[in-house]
């Protein structure tokens, strides 16, 4: 499978015989200035309805749309979506966010969404393991560097994609990816939008990659 980072929270996730997912995809706007997404797939998880994350109008190609908790299938892709919010006061002041939960060739991938709160124990029942988990650490709208980190310290991942976080095209009231990074030991940048992974070869869990953002 193959993992490329749009920007943003926008991901697209193909797997080895072609099916595409895009998550989060996003609506460009004057605080927002990636590209507009112009790639077709099969199936778009939305993780709530703010403008920056459910633009499934730039999605071509007719695919189906998970928008909801609970168990559904997509393209022979089963997907969990669990609830959770999108702030530590319970929805309170941002509303709800879906956790989606996929394995793809074998590989099991977690999208975070706009998380904006550590998981409780249902909650991190309900992800169970996960092999790639794609994670926002931007703070302000979402979890922080610190809160993200303990996140991570609660799932284990094998491999960490940071998320949501400054840069010179997406929000600039949310912090840089730095801070999130600084004092880890085990991170990759890669000159790279997207790489690759395989069930037999992933790294051992806490690897960090920073990927480019494409658009």
């Amino acid at each position: 499978m193959q993992i490329k980072y749009l920007g943003h929270a926008a991901f697209v996730i193909t797997s080895d015989r072609g099916v595409k997912i895009i998550t989060d995809p996003y609506t460009t706007s004057p605080d927002l200035t990636y590209g507009e997404i112009r790639t077709t797939a099969d199936v778009v998880t939305v993780s709530h309805d703010h403008f920056d994350h459910c633009n499934v109008a730039a999605v071509g190609g007719d695919p189906q749309v998970m928008r909801r908790a609970g168990v559904s299938a997509a393209k022979g892709i089963k997907l969990k979506g669990i609830i959770s919010y999108h702030d530590d006061e319970g929805g309170r002041m941002r509303g709800g966010n879906i956790i989606f939960c996929f394995e793809v060739d074998g590989v099991k991938v977690c999208h975070l969404g706009d998380l904006g709160h550590l998981l409780d124990d249902k909650q991190k029942a309900e992800i169970g393991s996960v092999d790639i988990l794609l994670i926002p650490v931007g703070g302000y709208y979402t979890i922080d560097a610190k809160t993200a980190t303990e996140v991570c310290d609660q799932l284990e991942p094998r491999v960490i994609i940071p998320m949501h976080y400054r840069t010179d095209k997406g929000l600039h009231n949310i912090a840089g990816v730095e801070e999130f990074l600084r004092g880890k030991a085990r991170v990759k940048w890669l000159d790279t939008s997207q790489v690759e992974f395989k069930a037999g070869g992933l790294p051992d869990a806490g690897q960090i990659i920073v990927l480019k953002p494409a658009l």
